[in-house]
């Protein structure tokens, strides 16, 4: 008698993730206006730029853009997986991946977001070398080889555990 109480309350107990879905929300919104700030502050002061300055804002807005993506793909492939399904023959105009999106493509589509947010931080640093020291370009440059070590790793490991599956 306790046991299925227990677990109806255990299964319930996914609902609890969704606060934090919505406070992804709220991220995602916070980026809008980051985006919205650059934006403005490119197009006032486009004038007096130079072809770099012009470069690395448009390299920051796509850092911005790849973060936000990293959001939108953490709040519905993390909602469908683990609190509700989505019905999406109902929603014409959504993206079919959405409903195919499991936990183990989940981690790699967050690691490749990783990898190129680390690769545009990266290139950014590279692009306005003069204000980084060698040891902030080494540190960043590392991080990002470890990154893409990660991410293969975890594809590898990701491969091998679905051939191991398919054999049983």
């Amino acid at each position: 008698m306790i046991k299925p109480l227990f677990e109806k309350i255990l299964f319930a107990s996914r609902w609890l993730l969704t606060p934090f879905y919505v406070a992804l929300v709220f991220a995602l919104l916070a980026l809008l206006a980051k985006v919205g700030v650059r934006v403005y502050d490119l197009a006032t002061q486009f004038v007096g730029l130079s072809e770099e300055s012009v470069l690395l804002a448009a390299l920051g807005i796509v850092d911005l853009t790849l973060s936000a993506s990293l959001i939108v793909i953490v709040i519905l492939s993390g909602y469908i997986n683990f609190v509700s399904r989505i019905d999406i023959e109902t929603h014409a105009d959504w993206p079919r991946w959405i409903a195919a999106v499991d936990f183990g493509e989940l981690k790699l589509r967050l690691m490749a977001s990783i990898v190129a947010i680390a690769a545009v931080k990266l290139l950014e640093a590279f692009m306005d070398v003069g204000d980084e020291t060698d040891h902030e370009l080494a540190w960043q440059t590392g991080m990002l080889v470890t990154f893409v070590v990660s991410a293969l790793l975890l594809a590898l490991a990701d491969r091998i555990g679905r051939r191991s599956g398919d054999a049983r």
